[in-house]
């Protein structure tokens, strides 16, 4: 956490956030410093911010997250803005991005699944063996295929972020 508030004040905040590292009494212009000192470690930051003197520290983050309320040069700097004031919706951004993730990953794996066995049999691969896939059946497969992974983004919505 890098923070331009009080020592005392930036230990009790990540303590409450379980913030492992913090930097207190970080003046605007050193900001930006701090999150290149945070990558050159290897570490990957999201940095959140709503002034004017944020927004360096904003695009050189890996992640910028601006406070819908603050200045429009934060939220032109940022990757995601937050439209409420509520700095717990981060939380949630990272699980939505998770579970959108998941959902990627499983819908990849119907329609590679599909592709890999159903278009092969559909073109005749398995011919000589008497194995075949008739077009009008792959098209309905195909169908299906899309119903599946379309019923499966929707299930993301049931999820509770």
């Amino acid at each position: 956490m890098i923070t331009g508030d009080s020592d005392d004040v930036a230990k009790w905040v990540s303590d409450e956030l379980r913030i492992d590292e913090y930097f207190a009494r970080i003046l605007p212009h050193q900001k930006s410093e701090k999150v290149k000192e945070l990558q050159k470690r290897g570490l990957k930051v999201a940095m959140i911010g709503d002034g004017i003197n944020d927004a360096p520290a904003l695009t050189q983050a890996d992640l910028g997250i601006a406070i819908g309320a603050g200045t429009n040069v934060a939220i032109e700097s940022a990757g995601i803005i937050l439209m409420r004031n509520d700095p717990r919706d981060i939380v949630k951004i990272i699980r939505l991005s998770q579970m959108t993730y998941s959902k990627m990953i499983q819908n990849l794996f119907w329609a590679t699944g599909y592709n890999v066995v159903a278009l092969p049999l559909a073109a005749g691969v398995l011919a000589f063996k008497g194995i075949f896939l008739e077009p009008a059946l792959a098209a309905v497969f195909m169908s299906a295929s899309t119903v599946i992974v379309a019923v499966n983004a929707i299930l993301l919505r049931r999820r509770k972020l």
